[in-house]
């Protein structure tokens, strides 16, 4: 049954009207209350969806349900600052709403608030300022006392208005778990896939985001580690050196992004200062530009707001050793600051592999009143690793020798090492101009170096003599950039419809320089039992490659977020862009280049919300691609029109149990057009008439399945092909192959229960279907399924010890390959073990 007008959502999109006393079960209410914690948990999950029809039940039953609420942390939560959407409306849903949402208690009875209305709150608040915005404009205010929050007049104490005749409702205490992104597997709302705090069940769109509690639960380290949990998402090995992924089929090696901002310099990132992950499935140019044909990767940066003390020390096979802290204080009513590091070092399951890396975070936050505020960040990464490209080919299959036989160089730790050095400055203001105009501007300077040298099996594979050719080389990047968005968002009513607008302007100019060399090939070694050569000290042999790349970026967007009505919601957006790319070549006998193009991308979705727990979406979007967007503009592709993305899809979100679990499906196709491919006449040639099509399934299921039993689940199906292409690869036409390291079928389960009051449980398993290694489809990845595990144990109130157990079954498998060659092919680790012991206070 649908909602009226005059109800009001909670932070998961059910209703906080008012329901009669006869829908709660007596025994329920009788055990719920019961001091036992799952019973503390479900009374705070009824009382902030059902608050006045608790108050109701209990007064009438002679049940005091305030005598049963426990008292949260309310100094430490008043300073927290969080984002709500809690629509106009009356004002006692809209109060409860807020209270479940931050985890504090407030203390109000129905008739204070009874015949009074809200403007509603949409932003990022303190708890404070939340309730000073939803009371506006009303006779009442909310104290902080010792045992909550508590709702009275704003003047001198006088009588609560009487209640309805005949009826005297008792006290409504909201007790809720502050929940959130950093405490649950569901995540309800987040703004990357609209740069608003938004609903996912809203957004016509598939997005997947992994929490902080699934980042911790799984001890993960790396992006890699991150974004295994998301099904439809291949892991490339990105030169030994990069995070790399394809998402849907496509490659998505400059779709990294950083609260928002374009992040596609090519490091390994670290998850130190990392709240969540977010992958949105399908082209976003409208809010995001160009690329992101399959989707990309967001990741949401720990900010300043809070008290929190962090610190873990972890140790693992292969002497891995890590370190991390999070520290950050709330100084005084505007100011607040953040820290987040980490020091890592260790061996690994590759010979002639480490690893060394530091990374510090620092932030600050200045909040002069309750609608400004300004944060700045900084960020700094030292990464230095031996440059590992995995292993040959050979008969159609990579090799299969022990995961720890490098193919490389005898020297590797002194002669084959990448080291990375990333530093970033980014300062956000907002200013909240009424409760319907809110502005922001961000500002990210980044900078970036490469020192990169590398021998890796990239040559010929002699299948008869069971030879693989080394070949060396090495690559030195610097690069800097800035970007810059300016976001006004406005929501109004018009004509009976509710808007919210956001209208952004980017502007960017990034800076990449390039030099390469190259000694051909060094050696030839076995594929099964290689002699490796000692090369020497030079970087890689003589300079073959120099350019200074420039790229400018302007672009101009407008989104529109439309409710026809409680069961009906639109999103449009489109945006215009402008996008230089020049290539100044420095090699003798080189030309320069440049290119200019004008691109518009739209975006078009309809939510239909028969439910508080069902929404059914359909939507098409559409981005583009530049050539040599990552890389040079050369005679081959400088004269080439960008690539074109389009994507269809269908879907359906729905809550369960209460709203605790979350469940998503989405069918779609997506097709990318103007592909540059060989052109038969010119050989040296590109010509823009490649197609590439994926269709597939996408299934997900996120939450709690009972108190104290988190799941994530995710699947996926995919249907790639390369439906036209004048190409050849390994001497095979490439058009109606598959593409590159996409299996048709991948699957990500996890589960953790908690047994008794200091003891967590928790495993799961990854399956990886057949993948190809190169465009030819001439070398088969074989499918793999491995299984893990954890156990925590705490150990007193702030103290925790976990282990977590990798590849419990000690399979054999290939986890990523390059995507263009045949041979190189990484290795999953064997079984290994991490122990954490973590402390917060």
């Amino acid at each position: 049954m649908g909602l009226e007008n005059d109800e009001t959502p909670d932070r998961r999109g059910r209703s906080t009207q008012p329901q009669p006393c006869l829908r709660t079960s007596p025994a329920k209410i009788f055990f719920m209350t019961t001091p036992t914690p799952p019973a503390r948990a479900r009374l705070a999950r009824l009382a902030a969806v059902h608050p006045l029809a608790l108050a109701a039940c209990f007064a009438l039953g002679g049940v005091s349900l305030g005598a049963q609420a426990q008292t949260p942390p309310e100094a430490g939560l008043a300073a927290t600052a969080r984002d709500y959407d809690i629509a106009p409306g009356p004002l006692g849903p809209a109060l409860s709403a807020l209270a479940g949402q931050a985890g504090v208690t407030l203390s109000f009875t129905p008739a204070q608030t009874q015949g009074l209305a809200t403007p509603g709150l949409r932003g990022r608040y303190t708890v404070e300022q939340g309730f000073e915005r939803l009371l506006a404009g009303t006779p009442l205010a909310v104290r902080r006392g010792a045992a909550g929050y508590t709702l009275g007049p704003r003047a001198a104490a006088a009588p609560a208005a009487p209640g309805p005749a005949g009826a005297t409702l008792g006290e409504v205490r909201v007790t809720a778990a502050a929940g959130g992104d950093d405490t649950a597997y569901n995540t309800v709302r987040s703004s990357g896939a609209t740069k608003t705090a938004t609903a996912l069940r809203d957004v016509p769109q598939t997005m997947d985001v992994v929490p902080q509690q699934v980042i911790r639960d799984q001890g993960a380290t790396s992006m890699q580690d991150v974004l295994r949990n998301v099904a439809g998402v291949g892991l490339n090995h990105g030169d030994g050196q990069r995070d790399q992924v394809s998402i849907r089929g496509f490659t998505s090696i400059g779709d990294q992004f950083v609260d928002g901002f374009r992040d596609d310099a090519m490091y390994f990132r670290d998850l130190s200062n990392i709240e969540r992950v977010e992958v949105i499935k399908g082209p976003a140019a409208v809010l995001y530009g160009r690329g992101s044909s399959g989707g990309l990767v967001n990741r949401v940066t720990k900010q300043p707001g809070l008290d929190v003390t962090d610190v873990a020390l972890s140790v693992g096979s292969w002497a891995a050793k890590r370190g991390e802290f999070d520290v950050g204080r709330v100084a005084s009513e505007q100011w607040s600051w953040r820290m987040t590091g980490a020091v890592e070092d260790g061996n690994s399951y590759r010979s002639q592999q480490f690893l060394k890396r530091q990374t510090v975070s620092p932030s600050v936050r200045w909040q002069p009143s309750a609608a400004t505020s300004l944060t700045l960040q900084a960020d700094w990464l030292h990464d230095e690793r031996v440059t590992d490209f995995g292993v040959p080919a050979t008969r159609g299959r990579p090799v299969n020798v022990d995961p720890s036989t490098y193919y490389g160089s005898a020297n590797a730790r002194d002669a084959d090492t990448s080291t990375s050095r990333v530093s970033s400055l980014t300062a956000t203001f907002n200013h909240r101009f009424s409760d319907s105009l809110r502005l922001r501007n961000a500002l990210r300077y980044y900078r970036y170096t490469l020192d990169r040298q590398n021998t890796l099996p990239a040559g010929t594979t002699n299948d008869a003599a069971g030879t693989v050719a080394l070949t060396r080389s090495g690559v030195d990047r610097f690069e800097h950039g800035v970007f810059n968005q300016t976001e006004l968002v406005q929501t109004l009513r018009t004509g009976g419809l509710q808007h919210e607008i956001l209208y952004g302007v980017e502007l960017g100019q990034q800076n990449k320089d390039a030099l390469s060399y190259s000694d051909g090939t060094v050696a030839t070694v076995s594929v099964w039992n290689p002699v490796l050569p000692v090369v020497p000290l030079d970087g890689g042999g003589p300079l073959t490659g120099s350019a200074l790349n420039r790229y400018l970026t302007r672009g101009l967007y407008v989104q529109d977020q439309v409710t026809l009505s409680p069961q009906w919601k639109v999103l449009a957006g489109l945006r215009y862009d402008r996008f230089g790319q020049r290539t100044d070549n420095r090699m003798p006998g080189k030309s320069d280049f440049s290119r200019n193009d004008a691109t518009w991308s739209p975006r078009a979705g309809v939510v239909w919300q028969p439910s508080r727990t069902q929404s059914y979406y359909a939507s098409v979007s559409r981005s583009y691609q530049p050539s040599a967007e990552m890389f040079a503009l050369t005679a081959a592709n400088a004269a080439l029109k960008p690539e074109r993305t389009t994507n269809y899809e269908v879907g359906a979100k729905l809550d369960w149990l209460d709203g605790a679990l979350s469940t998503t499906a989405s069918l779609f196709q997506l097709e990318r057009t103007d592909i540059k491919t060989t052109d038969p006449a010119a050989p040296t040639q590109l010509i823009p008439v490649g197609t590439q099509r994926t269709r597939g399934l996408e299934l997900s299921a996120t939450g709690e399945l009972r108190p104290g039993t988190q799941a994530w689940l995710s699947y996926a199906f995919l249907d790639t092909r390369i439906t036209q292409s004048t190409a050849t690869d390994a001497g095979q036409p490439v058009q109606g192959k598959r593409a590159t390291l996409t299996p048709r079928h991948s699957l990500s389960l996890w589960l953790t229960q908690a047994v008794g009051g200091d003891w967590t449980v928790g495993g799961g398993a990854s399956y990886v279907g057949d993948r190809f290694a190169n465009p030819g489809n001439t070398v088969t990845l074989p499918s793999y399924v491995v299984f893990d595990a954890m156990v925590q144990r705490r150990l007193g109130r702030a103290t925790t010890l976990q282990l977590n157990l990798r590849n419990l079954l000690d399979r054999r498998y290939i986890v990523s390959g390059h995507g263009t060659s045949p041979n190189l092919n990484l290795p999953g680790a064997p079984r290994n073990a991490t122990l954490t012991l973590r402390h917060s206070f």
